[in-house]
């Protein structure tokens, strides 16, 4: 009776079970609470399982990569680099810095900032703020020249600092950068920033040959002025002709590559009489065409605008300070009579005669009219090749 209990005990004990596929039902539970498991742990580790599409799913179904996270900083700063160095505006380049972090970072970088053009960095008056000046600060130390030319004409005439603007300038200037080499001519030849004793014409006409042999247009018709004249240099008219013919031919280059349109205008018998369109010079109004003025260096128009929102010539107007009376020029007086005036009318003003000759052209032809009788009887400065009349220093300054 004992055997028989102990046999039934034993019968009615609970038995593992098996299914089809010959596993016990604990175990494939512990393999399913132990794959869970591996899987929370992988999610708690950081990683991301890749997903796999079916077999004959189309490539949209497919997880794409993020490949821009993926390209190596290198190409990043350098394909920034390009963009900085062929912008027109500023907003070009702070347009693609705003696009997302990696970008904001990497447009930081010495390298894009070295290479930013001109045209990104003609900042506007009426935007100037201390963000503008620290960026143009930051692209002259990373060694960009327009940078340095453009911060030292701010710094040396419109903020007044003459030390550190001339010093920027120096080292553009240094960097063979053409338009702080003529700027700095300008400089030397009327002693800006000192005293009238503080002019050196050699030294002028030395950094302006330097900007004439880089192609400078201004100086190339500064230095022909001053062969003609004898102004700082042994006087050669043949050799000064040359060059202002020079200043005229590139000029004429770099209207027909700026604008091509002017090919297509008719001859009109009213051009070749002489008149010319609004803004236009008359370089080639005799064969009917009218040649665009150039556009000015983007730190001579923020000069411009600099000192028209601030009422120039109201506040120095005690001081008896003047502007040069071309317009796309904008630089001032730092002393008294340290521009020289019109020969025939008196009345204007220029820096330079590159200024002159070029006011000349645009307005001052038709607006130049002698001041006393004594001018009509031939009582007046020679004209040079480009058919404006000389400039002479003011009375008891030259």
């Amino acid at each position: 009776m004992r055997g028989r209990t102990r046999s039934a005990s034993q019968c009615l004990r609970a038995q593992p079970r098996i299914d089809g596929g010959g596993a016990p039902r604990e175990e494939r539970k512990r393999k399913r609470r132990g794959g869970r498991t591996t899987e929370r742990g992988a999610e708690s580790c950081g990683r991301k399982r890749p997903r796999v599409a079916p077999e004959g799913a189309p490539a949209e179904v497919e997880e794409r990569a993020d490949y821009f996270d993926g390209l190596p900083d290198d190409l990043v700063v350098s394909v920034l680099s390009k963009l900085s160095s062929s912008a027109h505006r500023p907003s070009d380049l702070i347009s693609a810095l705003l696009t997302c972090k990696r970008f904001h970072g990497l447009g930081h970088h010495p390298l894009v900032l070295s290479k930013v053009s001109a045209g990104c960095l003609g900042v506007r008056a009426n935007t100037w703020s201390d963000s503008s000046h620290r960026f143009l600060k930051r692209c002259a130390d990373c060694g960009n020249m327009e940078a340095s030319y453009v911060l030292g004409m701010i710094r040396f005439y419109a903020l007044g600092n003459r030390g550190s603007g001339a010093s920027l300038m120096a080292r553009a200037a240094i960097g063979s950068n053409p338009a702080a080499l003529y700027s700095l001519s300008v400089i030397q030849f009327n002693g800006s920033g000192g005293s009238k004793n503080d002019k050196d014409l050699r030294a002028g006409v030395a950094l302006c040959a330097r900007a004439a042999f880089l192609g400078h247009v201004d100086a190339l018709r500064e230095l022909g002025h001053c062969l003609q004249d004898g102004y700082g240099v042994r006087r050669n008219v043949a050799e000064g002709r040359r060059f202002l013919v020079q200043a005229n031919a590139r000029e004429l280059a770099a209207a027909m590559t700026s604008w091509p349109a002017w090919q297509k205008q008719p001859r009109q018998a009213a051009a070749a009489a002489g008149a010319t369109s609004p803004g236009c010079c008359p370089l080639l109004s005799d064969y009917g065409w009218n040649v665009p003025a150039p556009a000015p260096h983007p730190a001579n128009r923020f000069l411009v605008e600099w000192f028209r929102e601030r009422g120039w010539p109201a506040p120095a107007a005690a001081e008896g300070l003047r502007l040069c009376s071309y317009s796309g020029c904008g630089r001032p007086e730092t002393r008294r009579h340290e521009f020289r005036r019109c020969s025939v009318c008196g009345v204007v003003n220029y820096c330079s005669r590159a200024c002159q000759a070029l006011d000349w052209k645009l307005s001052h032809k038709s607006e130049c009219v002698p001041t006393d009788l004594q001018a009509l009887d031939g009582d007046v400065a020679p004209a040079g090749d480009d058919g404006a009349p000389a400039v002479e220093g003011a009375a008891g300054t030259d």
